[in-house]
């Protein structure tokens, strides 16, 4: 397919740039991102627990199922990449570049997410261990009293990232004492309006919730500000594989989304039925699956 290539993209990377995104959509333009960034945003509480598999207790289940599962690519810190990664050279990798916890509350104070290390860093140790690092993530907080920091820092390492060729995805997420409503479909769309103007390639958003029309429908909102900025919603907590993949196709097929990027649904669950999970997903967003024949993938029927 033609890529339109963002133009901080310098001439000389344009092809690394290219070759980058065909690699996580798989030529189609549509981003299947196993999401493997909460051991911080989380702690423990999504990896140990009732209805968790317990093969999750160790970060290498998530390694696990993105080297044998069909995925885009997997997101998570440089610092467990550097402990397993040498084991898991086939998998596409994104580099989460900030997080925080979820134990100081709004009510404490608005969140801050500030970086953990820098493009140039991340060069170094994508050449010295030649992985395949094709892109950065980093989440904002529109609505916290400290955006102005995220976004500033967002917005460089959008442009950083392009200068080497690398794909930059950015976590937007309405939230501080100011946000009424985080789910609210304008302030949703807001939220994918901001990262357009960082110039980054790809949004992950929470879908907005309304009391008039479908959770797709009032995505579309979201897809339009974006413009040429593609949408991903987050896969959220455990739910059916079923109303899972209806869900997920009615975002991409109703709404214009551009893929999903999807965690707990995944990790929390066996390594065999995370990877038939897994390939269900990717057939729905890479093959254009239906959700019947989706399911039969999961199914294994």
């Amino acid at each position: 397919m033609n890529h339109l290539v963002p133009a901080d993209v310098p001439f000389d990377v344009r092809s690394t740039y290219i070759s980058n995104l065909e690699t996580i959509t798989h030529g189609t333009g549509r981003l299947f991102l196993f999401a493997g960034d909460q051991k911080v945003e989380h702690l423990n509480a999504d990896f140990v627990g009732e209805g968790i598999a317990i093969e999750d207790a160790t970060p290498e289940h998530l390694f696990n199922i993105a080297s044998k599962a069909k995925i885009g690519a997997f997101a998570t810190q440089l610092g467990l990449i550097s402990k397993y990664g040498s084991d898991f050279t086939s998998v596409p990798y994104i580099v989460k570049l900030n997080a925080k916890t979820d134990l100081v509350k709004i009510s404490q104070k608005d969140p801050l997410s500030a970086s953990w290390t820098s493009i140039d860093a991340l060069m170094r140790f994508k050449k010295s261990s030649g992985l395949n690092i094709v892109g950065i993530g980093y989440t904002i907080y529109p609505g916290s009293e400290n955006e102005a920091q995220m976004f500033a820092e967002a917005a460089k390492y959008v442009f950083e990232a392009h200068q080497h060729g690398l794909i930059s995805i950015i976590w937007s997420y309405a939230r501080g004492k100011a946000v009424q409503n985080e789910k609210d479909p304008h302030i949703v769309a807001g939220c994918a309006g901001v990262v357009a103007c960082m110039g980054a390639d790809f949004v992950k958003i929470n879908a907005p919730v309304s009391d008039t029309v479908s959770s797709s429908e009032a995505l579309k909102e979201a897809v339009s500000a974006a413009g040429r900025t593609k949408v991903i919603c987050a896969g959220g907590g455990n739910m059916g594989a079923g109303e899972f993949l209806q869900s997920l196709h009615d975002q991409i097929h109703i709404a214009g989304c551009a893929g999903n990027a999807t965690g707990r649904n995944i990790h929390q669950r066996p390594l065999v039925e995370a990877i038939r999970f897994c390939n269900a997903i990717y057939g729905m967003t890479v093959d254009n699956l239906s959700v019947d024949e989706a399911m039969r993938i999961y199914e294994q029927i």
